[in-house]
């Protein structure tokens, strides 16, 4: 039972870069919707855009880990370093792509998992999205590093256990937590700034390399984290940043939900580089264009992408 692939994010973003998200996820730019976070327990009316979700990604699927009970229920947050990982800490604002289970401390009883399926799970540090056992557990592991978090019920549930699932009352909860990727967060102040010119619309796409990268290539069915900057193409002007967001993500692959135009602007890019690139109109929102980001219908998009990891 994957009862955490619910744990959706609180985070709620401004119109403009929620279309930039809604670009990598291939989607209109309309309403979104909204859900209750049973493993958060947030109220609905405080539950995130079902269109942050595009963070969440195929990976590989994995063997569950056996969970170790700790010989006494916890009554303070126990960090456990079960493989060290490599590469930065993951710190407040950064997200964490993540494998996991979880069981019942007392019981090892499990009601929780998603290491039999081909998702990780993505959580924003800082957000308070999750339990805050997991947003101050999670602070400082690093890629590849495998945590074992013993939680007390206070920093779960306490005593308002989420409906429909084993956790009751005052349970402590144990998790075992694989780290996928860190993808750590930017500054909106160290957006590229690159100002343009108005440009007709092009038919195939352009694209000029603005700094060659130097990591490994993007390959087929991999997962891609990139930042974005958007332009009209006709006037020049700056229409959204994800700078100052977590990267956006998606599955680089010919059947992949996202729009063409953007699968042909990263294609060939190494990690660190950054590509500027002009998308014909046909193959962006299908030519419709997006009020809320402020494309007109058959205007071309010229997008600055940086390439911050592949996984």
């Amino acid at each position: 039972m994957a009862f955490a692939d619910s744990v959706l994010r609180m985070r709620r973003l401004g119109p403009a870069v929620l279309c930039l998200s809604l670009l990598v996820a291939a989607a209109a730019c309309g309403d979104s919707k909204s859900s209750s976070s049973p493993i958060t327990g947030v109220p609905e009316a405080n539950a995130p855009d079902t269109a942050d979700s595009v963070l969440t990604t195929p990976t590989s699927i994995v063997d569950t880990p056996t969970v170790s009970l700790p010989k006494e229920l916890p009554t303070e947050l126990v960090i456990t370093d079960l493989e060290p990982g490599t590469g930065p800490a993951a710190a407040a604002g950064d997200t964490v792509v993540v494998h996991y289970i979880g069981v019942l401390s007392a019981s090892g009883q499990e009601f929780d998992s998603n290491f039999d399926s081909a998702t990780g799970f993505d959580v924003q540090l800082g957000a308070n999205s999750v339990i805050q056992g997991w947003e101050q557990g999670l602070i400082g592991v690093k890629q590849g590093g495998r945590r074992q978090l013993d939680i007390p019920a206070s920093l779960a549930y306490g005593d308002n256990p989420p409906s429909g699932s084993p956790i009751q009352a005052g349970d402590a909860l144990t998790f075992v937590v694989d780290v996928i990727v860190v993808l750590p967060t930017s500054k909106a102040a160290d957006d590229p700034g690159i100002t343009l010119k108005g440009a007709k619309n092009v038919d195939p796409m352009v694209s000029a390399e603005l700094i060659e990268g130097t990591g490994a290539a993007i390959q087929n069915g991999q997962t891609v984290a990139l930042r974005i900057v958007s332009y009209r193409a006709d006037t020049g002007v700056l229409l959204a940043s994800s700078w100052g967001e977590p990267p956006l993500t998606f599955v680089f692959s010919a059947t992949t939900d996202v729009y063409p135009g953007l699968v042909e602007a990263v294609r060939g890019m190494k990690v660190g580089g950054r590509r500027q690139a002009q998308i014909p109109f046909a193959t962006v929102f299908d030519g419709a264009g997006s009020t809320n980001l402020g494309l007109p219908a058959k205007v071309d998009l010229v997008v600055v992408i940086d390439l911050v990891t592949v996984y």
